[in-house]
């Protein structure tokens, strides 16, 4: 079985130079269009959804191989650097107070695009069920604070956004692409790229978890008071560690929420979602809410959730400047040709295309030393 590839990825501070930024929206205008004509927008798409594909791309465009300021800085240059009128694809979003403005953005973008108003609706629907599923179903010590959604005109669309981990001092990143889910709450990321997999993260996308999900769905459209004694059952604990009996994982920091909105079970009681995505899209509904049905339906119905962390992607633990470790060979050799066909055929200036395509053969080695 392959391993997965390493690589370390800290939070760094800072701002790119601006000589720096100036040259990246150059260069990635250039290469994004030369994919774009020859492969299409929905593959442009697929390959900011890979992790791995997006890391090397911004290696090329000259950001530091393995921060996380990668996410934001690749990010922000895209939104710059992508036209609708040449690329057929827009971008919505960013990294703080921005990261907000997608639902705002979206709309206007669209209608500029031509897309339909069912369209626009289920982009909206995209991006909030992408927050929500990282913030609150997949609850892994990361809080997000960069997310961004591009889409063409046929309405396909992409996902990356970051959470950070303040007290390790550490990013996660997590892709979705449109064409991969049949459902957002059921196994939906197309990668999610980290520095560490963790050893208890309540994944309630999971497949394990579907049952954990159909119980949480009666318990909501049950009397509410029933809800409130099962929370003052599990509550009475001090932690779930003498529910669990030691046979799991460590679930101290998983405790019934001390606190819950009544009124917003109420509420909740009054829509009667039909099923799990529903529920999770309903305003007001968060990590607490989700934890405190999520262990109801286990520890008191026996419907268990998975406990396993969904990182398709781990980064190595060590230094600052650690060099992974030579896996995934195949995978990286695949995004290394198609980066090198992009820069080789970009209208840029010489010296650009020979550092960008130095860039790539120093990323490729540093990833990938010879023996």
């Amino acid at each position: 079985m392959q391993r997965a590839p390493f690589i370390s990825l800290p939070l760094h501070t800072g701002h790119a130079p601006a000589y720096l930024v100036r040259r990246m929206i150059r260069l990635s205008h250039a290469m994004s269009r030369v994919i774009i004509d020859e492969y299409g927008q929905m593959e442009f798409l697929r390959r900011l959804s890979d992790p791995l594909w997006f890391q090397a791309f911004g290696c090329v465009l000259g950001f530091d191989w393995h921060s996380s300021g990668v996410t934001t800085v690749v990010s922000g240059v895209l939104k710059q650097a992508l036209k609708p009128d040449i690329h057929g694809i827009s971008m919505a979003g960013g990294k703080g107070k921005k990261s907000t403005s997608a639902k705002t953005d979206i709309p206007l973008l669209a209608e500029s695009c031509g897309l339909s108003s069912a369209k626009i609706d289920s982009l909206l629907y995209a991006s909030r069920m992408a927050a929500k599923v990282d913030s609150a179903a997949v609850q892994d010590g990361y809080s997000l604070y960069h997310h961004v959604v591009l889409f063409d005109k046929r309405g396909n669309w992409a996902v990356v956004q970051q959470g950070m981990n303040t007290e390790g001092r550490m990013a996660r990143r997590y892709h979705w692409l449109s064409g991969d889910i049949p459902n957002f709450v059921r196994e939906p990321h197309a990668g999610i790229i980290s520095d560490r997999k963790n050893s208890s993260t309540l994944d309630m996308t999971a497949a394990q978890s579907q049952e954990n999900q159909k119980v949480c769905v009666d318990l909501v459209k049950s009397d509410t008071n029933n809800m409130k004694s099962s929370v003052h059952r599990l509550a009475a604990k001090d932690t779930l560690d003498r529910w669990l009996g030691g046979n799991r994982v460590d679930a101290s920091g998983f405790e019934m929420p001390r606190r819950l909105d009544w009124g917003l079970f109420k509420r909740i009681y009054e829509i009667q979602p039909s099923n799990y995505a529903e529920l999770l899209s309903i305003h007001g509904v968060g990590g607490a809410t989700i934890r405190a049905l999520s262990l109801i339906a286990e520890l008191i119905y026996g419907a268990k959730a998975s406990w396993s962390d969904p990182v398709k992607y781990s980064f190595a633990h060590g230094g600052k400047d650690g060099v992974p470790y030579p896996v995934a060979r195949k995978v990286y050799d695949e995004s290394i040709r198609y980066l090198y066909g992009a820069i080789e055929g970009a209208e840029i200036e010489r010296e650009e295309r020979m550092d960008a395509l130095k860039k790539l053969a120093n990323f490729s080695e540093r990833m990938f030393p010879r023996q």
